[in-house]
């Protein structure tokens, strides 16, 4: 009888002639109807099933990758904003804007001290590098060489493990102004997210933590932190289950109170002696007093550069009144482009120095953009014992357009390559012989110097081949 009242519905494949057909044997690679085929080359799901096109490359996928935190990286460094176009636009906003009246208090006027940090001369822009190189290696110097080469002459897990977990504590340690006024920051904003019953307390919180970092107490902003301020929140989240930006604030600010009594200058002095057992050059260190010690770690190139670094200072300052929307829609916009761009390069999935020198020279505007890798490879894919440093700029020049500059050091031999535009390439000889005597007014010696016509800009992966050699790892997102 017909199923008139559609009780039941056909199964699909046991119905008519579907019920004699051959069902295929040999597994087809690409089937998709075979669902379960394991890839021994990747971690993948235990179905082996993926919704995203390109999911074989990150380079080629445009969908969020959730397998790989590597992945995810190469994917947002392929998304990365142009720093150059948008400090361009950031500039043009802040003349505009630093002549409109309205602005919040202070506002127009750290506007016009960042614009005039921008016209340099040759010292200037000298002192402006050199800094930011000094500023961003915090483990540079005698004492960190030292450490290096002794852990990677030892094969003692033990020793290796108190290197790390002193350096671990001189990180903390020596960003400890930085972490102060963060925690002090999130403080501030949690009260806007929070019902005023909870978040006025907040407020009284932060003012004593302002003074008590303003008194250097480390002992006594960790009682405050730990043992009023972490129970109250924990008591608001215990109470209303916020999971909402509240929480994330919550939730860095107790990992920004973890570094911060991390970075306690007694258990890293104390992490200090351990080192003793490391060597005899590390054992005879032991000698001085905590007082020559604590000098001996505050007083390098990297805590001096820090301090003077004041383009930084003002170029994140000026970013987070930006990003409050002190300047408006369009600033905020261009302002997170910026802070995306620099957050990317300072992954942990890229292992290069990065910068960005924005300045006005001769009534010409030049953004430039470098990395710089300290420990590159040779042509044979080997380190060697005296180095080699490689470099790469993108200068974006008013007049001329967009220049590249790859250069490659080992001691005082250089190989230089120039990437220009035809306005340049006309003078190629000229600009090579220049590039030379530059060259040797400091010091070193121009093995090749190269002027060629820029056909595309250069990827990074084109300067630094082996950037990403964490793919050759197991290489998973938990």
């Amino acid at each position: 009888m017909a199923n008139l009242m559609g009780v039941t519905n056909p199964v699909p494949g046991y119905d008519g002639p579907n019920n004699t057909r051959v069902q295929p044997t040999a597994i087809r690679p690409g089937d998709t109807s075979i669902q379960n085929i394991p890839d021994p080359t990747r971690v993948g799901r235990p179905d082996a099933r993926t919704d995203q096109n390109g999911a074989n490359d990150a380079l080629l996928s445009d969908g969020l990758r959730y397998d790989s935190n590597l992945q995810m990286f190469l994917q947002a460094l392929r998304e990365s904003p142009d720093l150059a176009a948008e400090f361009t636009k950031m500039v043009s906003w802040l003349n505009v804007m630093a002549a409109t009246p309205g602005l919040t208090e202070g506002v127009a006027t750290e506007m016009k001290a960042f614009l005039q940090m921008l016209h340099m001369d040759a010292q200037g822009l000298h002192e402006l590098f050199s800094t930011q190189m000094k500023a961003g290696n915090r483990f540079a110097g005698p004492l960190m060489s030292l450490l290096r080469q002794t852990f990677q002459s030892t094969n003692s897990p033990a020793i290796r493990q108190d290197i790390l977990m002193f350096l671990k504590r001189y990180s903390d340690f020596s960003s400890s102004e930085h972490i102060g006024r963060t925690m002090n920051q999130l403080l501030r904003q949690l009260p806007d997210y929070m019902p005023k019953s909870w978040g006025e307390a907040l407020a009284n919180y932060s003012a004593r933590l302002q003074l008590g970092l303003q008194a250097g107490d480390r002992q006594g902003n960790l009682k405050l932190l730990q043992g009023e301020v972490i129970p109250h929140l924990a008591d608001y989240v215990e109470r209303t289950h916020d999971m909402g930006t509240a929480r994330t604030l919550i939730s860095m600010l107790i990992l920004n109170v973890t570094r911060y009594e991390n970075g306690d200058e007694e258990s890293m002095l104390q992490a200090f002696r351990q080192l003793s057992r490391c060597g005899e050059s590390l054992a005879g260190l032991n000698q001085l007093d905590d007082k020559a010690l604590l000098k001996l770690l505050q007083e390098n190139d990297f805590a001096k550069a820090a301090r003077a670094d004041a383009f930084s200072e003002r170029l994140a300052s000026l970013a987070s009144r930006a990003l409050r929307g002190d300047g408006g829609t369009d600033l905020r916009e261009t302002f997170t482009e910026i802070v995306r761009a620099m957050l990317i390069n300072e992954s942990v999935y890229m292992p290069l120095r990065h910068g960005l020198v924005p300045l006005l020279w001769q009534d010409r505007v030049m953004y430039s953009e470098y990395w710089v890798d300290p420990d590159a490879e040779n042509e044979n894919g080997r380190r060697e014992e005296d180095g080699k440093i490689q470099f790469l700029f993108k200068m974006d020049i008013q007049g001329l357009g967009f220049v590249e500059m790859v250069l490659g050091a080992r001691k005082e031999q250089v190989d230089l390559d120039l990437y220009a535009p035809d306005s340049i390439l006309q003078h190629r000889s000229r600009v090579a012989e220049d590039l030379q005597q530059i060259l040797q007014d400091h010091g070193l010696t121009g093995r090749s110097v190269q002027v060629r016509k820029s056909e595309r800009p250069l990827a990074i992966t084109d300067v630094f081949p082996d950037l990403f050699e964490g793919k050759r790892s197991v290489n998973v997102k938990v």
